[in-house]
C-alpha cells in the first residue's frame, strides 16, 4: 500500500518539523508507572486497614498509631492521584512524604507488637499467630514498594520541571 504524502511537499522537509522532548515521553511513561504504583498501595493501605480493625495491636498507643498510620496513608494516596493526573510537582512531593510516614508509622506498629520475635523463639506457634505475620508481610511489601514508589516520584517531578536555562 503506497502512503500518501501532505499535500504541497515533496517530503524533503523531514528535518524541519517538531520533536517531541524525550522529557515528555518520560513524563508520560513515569504517570503511568506511579498510577500502577498508587492502584497497588490502595490495596495494600485497605488491606493494613482491615487487618488493624480486626487485629488491633495489643497496646492502646499503638492502634492510635495504626490508625494515624491508615489515615495519613490514604490523604497521601489521594494527594498522589490528583498530583499525578494534574501535572503538580507539589502536590507529589506531599504524596511522597506522606505515604513515607505513614509506612514507617506501619512498621513501628509492627515492630512493637513482637510477633516476629515470638514466632522465631518458638517456631511451633506460628499457626495461632498467622494473620499477624501476614500483617508483617504487608508491611515488608510496603516498604518494598515504597523504595519504588519515591524513586519513581522523583524522576517523575524532576521530568516535569521545566529544563534550567544554561547561562
Amino acid at each position: 500500500m503506497h502512503q500518501r504524502r501532505p499535500h504541497g511537499t515533496d517530503g524533503s522537509d523531514f528535518s524541519y518539523r517538531m520533536v517531541v522532548d524525550s522529557r515528555y515521553t518520560k513524563v508520560a511513561e513515569g504517570k503511568a508507572k506511579l498510577k500502577s504504583l498508587i492502584t497497588i498501595q490502595v490495596v495494600a493501605q485497605i488491606l493494613g486497614a482491615v487487618c488493624t480493625f480486626l487485629l488491633p495491636p495489643k497496646q492502646e498507643i499503638f492502634v492510635k498509631i495504626a490508625i494515624i498510620s491508615i489515615i495519613s496513608g490514604f490523604i497521601s494516596l489521594m494527594s498522589g492521584e490528583i498530583g499525578r493526573s494534574r501535572s503538580k510537582a507539589t502536590l507529589l512531593r506531599f504524596y511522597t512524604v506522606g505515604s513515607s510516614v505513614a509506612t514507617l508509622l506501619s512498621v513501628v506498629c509492627i515492630a512493637a507488637n513482637n510477633t516476629l520475635s515470638e514466632v522465631i523463639q518458638d517456631p511451633s506457634g506460628w499457626t495461632s499467630k498467622k494473620f499477624e505475620l501476614i500483617e508483617a508481610a504487608r508491611v515488608l511489601f510496603s516498604v518494598l514498594l515504597q523504595v519504588i514508589v519515591v524513586t519513581t516520584t522523583l524522576a517523575l517531578v524532576k521530568n516535569m520541571s521545566p529544563p534550567k536555562r544554561a547561562s
